[in-house]
């Protein structure tokens, strides 16, 4: 049967991190700005979750599993779930990995956070691509590293790496770890084979850890393809590779992740350092029910999005055509550039909460780097919604201008 993914679903009073959470997380220091609407009228565009309801097939094997009404202590102690991923990323990436270097974790984030404790001592470099995702900003504050930049490209509305910055950084004395976001997020590049053969061989040519995370690898406009770097560096033994079901069906909140590590010591080590050493068994039941069930529903999920990102690039080319945007080839994200329509304000996220009603993510506060004056719009929503947020944002934009 078809989705519907126009129906709008009330998450208020559920502990949702995207409705009863934003004020701390998204206005910290200012939670008592004043909003122009209640709380449920607000268009939120900012968390990266979505709006959508999670596949049937993925309900169905929690109900399942609630049916058998015993919620004890879980492991993998089988095979299936494994064979379910392995055989999602071989049909998918063309991709596979021995077994035994399959972990896991709570998130991707987690699993970061915990790999630079490891890798990483206080003091020494992880280095990334910025404007980079805030989490990778956040492990290393946590475990005392310094976080080099090396930042992107932009040249005709498409991002690019600057290769000779990227090496030369690379090469600095304590320089630990590189983390590459693959697709990236915030600006959805889907990264060439050649562009990722560039990426390793800098790693491997400077002895660097490299984690890739790839979270949002299977959120890619339709008719385009995710490479692993796991695929383009077949050998290197200090790759470890972040995957999960989580953003890709929208059960973020059941915390589980897949963490692929080559290094047999650090496997140990990783798996020593999980403090739990079991599942969630409605967590393990939802993700395998999504690697095994769950293509049809994110084929028509993608055709959706690629919808949604169409109203928005005919809206801003019609309504606001000083904005610089381009469809990105990943990710359910929008990275849109306002720093033509709005170069008088510092704080692009309380701009538009205060004079739209609109919550989204902008500048280096939440993107670590080289991103002021740009916002991330999540379209992961009804198209309705999306066109109200829209609608807002351009209102907003107009009556700072003076109407212009």
């Amino acid at each position: 049967m078809p989705i519907n993914f126009d129906e709008i679903i009330d998450r208020r009073n559920t502990g949702s991190f995207n409705t009863d959470g934003f004020r701390a997380a998204l206005l910290s220091g200012c939670e008592d700005l004043p909003l122009p609407c209640p709380d449920e009228e607000l268009v939120r565009m900012w968390v990266a979750d979505m709006e959508f309801a999670v596949a049937p097939a993925i309900c169905q094997a929690i109900r399942d599993r609630v049916d058998r009404r015993i919620f004890g202590y879980t492991g993998m102690f089988g095979t299936a779930y494994a064979d379910a991923f392995q055989a999602w990323c071989r049909a998918r990436y063309d991709w596979g990995f021995p077994a035994e270097e399959l972990c896991w974790s709570s998130g991707v984030v987690p699993a970061i956070t915990q790999l630079v404790e490891d890798l990483v001592r206080p003091g020494e470099k992880v280095l990334t691509l910025t404007p980079a995702y805030s989490g990778f900003r956040s492990a290393c504050r946590y475990n005392g590293a310094e976080l080099l930049h090396s930042p992107l490209k932009c040249e005709g509305g498409r991002f690019t790496v600057d290769f000779e910055d990227l090496a030369a950084k690379a090469a600095l004395p304590g320089v630990r770890l590189l983390i590459l976001c693959n697709p990236h997020n915030p600006t959805g590049r889907v990264w060439t084979e050649e562009e990722l053969r560039r990426i390793g061989g800098i790693a491997e040519e400077n002895g660097l850890w490299l984690i890739s995370d790839e979270i949002h690898c299977d959120l890619l406009r339709t008719g385009l393809r995710h490479t692993p770097m796991g695929r383009v560096l077949p050998d290197y033994p200090r790759l470890i590779t972040c995957m999960s079901a989580s953003k890709t069906f929208n059960i973020a909140g059941l915390l589980f992740s897949n963490i692929i590590i080559r290094d047999a010591e650090e496997r140990r080590c990783f798996r020593a350092r999980d403090k739990v050493g079991m599942l969630n068994p409605l967590s393990l039941a939802a993700h395998q029910a999504a690697y095994e069930s769950g293509a049809d529903w994110l084929e028509e999920l993608r055709c959706y999005l690629d919808g949604n990102f169409r109203l928005l690039a005919d809206f801003l080319a019609r309504e606001l055509p000083e904005t610089d945007f381009h469809i990105p080839e990943a990710t359910y994200l929008a990275w849109v550039d306002l720093r033509r329509s709005l170069p008088d304000v510092e704080n692009l996220t309380l701009f538009f909460a205060r004079e739209a009603g609109v919550l989204l993510e902008g500048g280096d506060a939440n993107f670590v780097g080289d991103a002021e004056g740009w916002v991330r719009l999540n379209l992961a929503m009804p198209r309705a919604t999306v066109q109200k947020g829209l609608e807002r944002i351009r209102d907003a934009i107009y009556r700072h201008r003076g109407g212009n």
